[in-house]
């Protein structure tokens, strides 16, 4: 316990000051996304010097749209994380752009048609023959089946380069689930389940699939996870379909492709 000095702040004086509110700060604390450096004798949270900078980071990143998940991911790690995590976010804010440009044209389209002796079946059929009513798919979530979640989880961010999201551990302090990104799209990763009939390629002895991910530079990708030890299969090469990749396998036999459409 220590006392409170002036370069602390209570609570309810960092929810005041940062237009926060008490529920949401306690929200990251038990997201452990920004904790308090300690308490008073009397049990009152009190936030430091240091949690103080990290929560106005995480104010930054919330700014610019980034998910909590995402966010604490890249606030825990080293700055190398910080520039894939905003490139992807923008990816992911680019195509949200252009779906929300084509809903404009749309609309605009259905105004330029609309005059005052319409009736508003016609109104509404119009619409219809302008944004058809089509289920939506909104992202990819590929689950990947491992034996060793930590070991998997740990290879997949250092070597191939994805970027951590939020990890799940179970009484034993063992991982149940985890995250990691590509884009706007996500890898779970999955323990074996007899249940299920889930194994990794390690216990089957084969890969049944094999997953393929954008890059931006085949090249450097390639280069950065042969020389962490991923087990290369083929080297940069462009292909006759249009794309440029190469292949590897991952510590537990799962084929990955990094690619990217040739210019």
């Amino acid at each position: 316990m220590i006392q409170e000095s002036e370069s602390s702040w209570r609570i309810g004086e960092l929810a005041e000051a940062t237009g926060l509110t008490v529920r949401a700060l306690h929200h990251y604390e038990a997201l452990r996304l920004v904790l308090p450096t300690e308490r008073t004798s009397g049990g009152h949270r009190l936030y430091g010097p240091e949690a103080v900078k990290r929560l106005y980071h995480v104010l930054l990143l919330r700014a610019l749209g980034l998910p909590l998940e995402k966010i604490r991911s890249v606030v825990d790690a080293d700055t190398t994380l910080l520039q894939p995590a905003l490139t992807q976010h923008l990816e992911f804010i680019s195509t949200r752009t252009r779906e929300q440009t084509q809903l404009r044209d749309r609309l605009a389209a259905v105004v330029s048609q609309l005059h005052e002796q319409q009736t508003i079946d016609d109104v509404f059929t119009l619409i219809q023959d302008i944004v058809p009513l089509q289920p939506e798919i909104h992202r990819n979530i590929s689950i990947l089946i491992y034996r060793d979640l930590q070991a998997a989880y740990a290879f997949l961010a250092g070597v191939f380069q994805l970027v951590p999201g939020t990890v799940t551990e179970g009484p034993d302090g063992n991982l149940q689930h985890a995250i990691l990104h590509a884009g706007h799209d996500e890898f779970w990763l999955h323990p074996e389940s007899e249940h299920f009939n889930l194994a990794s390629p390690q216990t089957l002895g084969g890969s049944t699939a094999t997953t393929a991910v954008l890059v931006d530079n085949v090249d450097e990708h390639y280069r950065h996870a042969a020389a962490a030890g991923a087990a290369i299969r083929y080297k940069p090469i462009d292909q006759p379909y249009g794309f440029r990749e190469y292949s590897a396998t991952d510590l537990e036999g799962h084929l990955w492709s990094f690619m990217r459409p040739i210019s």
